[in-house]
């Protein structure tokens, strides 16, 4: 067997194991309905090209019936090569609207040199896509992140915000007007990296956050790759363990009545001891 048929296998096998965890995802989280109409949210990075792609094969056989519009927001970042999707999508086919707000140079106005942009340029960019999705008649936002990201998002609120939080796959916003859904849940980054090479997808490195190489979300990733390397299968032991919660064997008050707990056993034993 030729080199290049062991390339071709290995990237057919990828792709399939991709569709298969995308739509196990979407299927266990009941992500998309018959009718809805999807807004995938396209950055240009391995991540939003990949569900794109994912979600254009699941429509060719998935027993419901939706519609996909991608979405860019251009946040006016200097050097941004604006051709790029608009070329990328007409080649492809796919119906596509470029948002254009300039959050790039707000960020830069508020957040000193030096410190972390991430937070305030996720707030900016989620408000746009809101805003958007709500005068379009988007009925489900389509976000790339997979389930590396979400590991790494309940490690860094575990050792940085002092919460067991991560990422759902399918999120109410909290004005109730929108569905976030996740459908590379359940797909690892490396096989979305893989693809994405072998696709050859015309990637656009992000120059605000992508430039900041001392975020903890790096340091959490250098110790979740070290991980993998010594202890075989324990990233994908963390990603069941996100699905699979026991409430009552932590200590959250509101997700488990522990005050009232064992009061009308005890309440029975003492009057047993009064009254016996």
């Amino acid at each position: 067997m030729h080199k290049t048929e062991q390339q071709q296998n290995l990237q057919t096998r990828i792709a399939r194991r991709l569709q298969r965890n995308t739509g196990r995802a979407i299927t266990d989280y009941n992500m998309i309905r018959d009718g809805d109409r999807v807004m995938v949210c396209l950055s240009g990075g391995k991540d939003s090209y990949t569900l794109l792609d994912m979600l254009l094969a699941l429509q060719k056989r998935a027993p419901v019936h939706f519609e996909l519009l991608a979405v860019n927001l251009d946040q006016k970042q200097p050097g941004f090569p604006v051709h790029v999707l608009p070329v990328y999508l007409e080649q492809l086919g796919v119906p596509f609207h470029v948002i254009e707000q300039d959050t790039f140079s707000v960020v830069k106005r508020v957040i000193p040199e030096g410190k972390t942009t991430c937070g305030l340029c996720s707030r900016l960019r989620r408000g746009a896509l809101y805003n958007f999705a709500a005068t379009h008649g988007i009925s489900r936002i389509a976000l790339g992140h997979h389930r590396d990201d979400i590991i790494e998002t309940l490690f860094l609120n575990l050792f940085n915000g002092g919460r067991i939080k991560a990422m759902p796959p399918k999120l109410l916003s909290d004005d109730g007007r929108h569905v976030v859904i996740r459908p590379l849940a359940y797909c690892a980054e490396e096989d979305i990296a893989d693809y994405a090479d072998s696709r050859q997808f015309p990637i656009i490195p992000c120059d605000l956050c992508g430039s900041q190489p001392k975020l903890q979300r790096q340091q959490i990733k250098a110790m979740l790759r070290d991980w993998k390397k010594r202890h075989p299968g324990r990233i994908e032991n963390i990603a069941r363990a996100i699905r699979h919660v026991s409430p009552s064997q932590l200590a959250d008050h509101q997700l488990f009545d522990f005050i009232n707990l064992g009061e009308v056993t005890g309440l029975a034993s003492h009057m047993e001891k009064t009254h016996g």
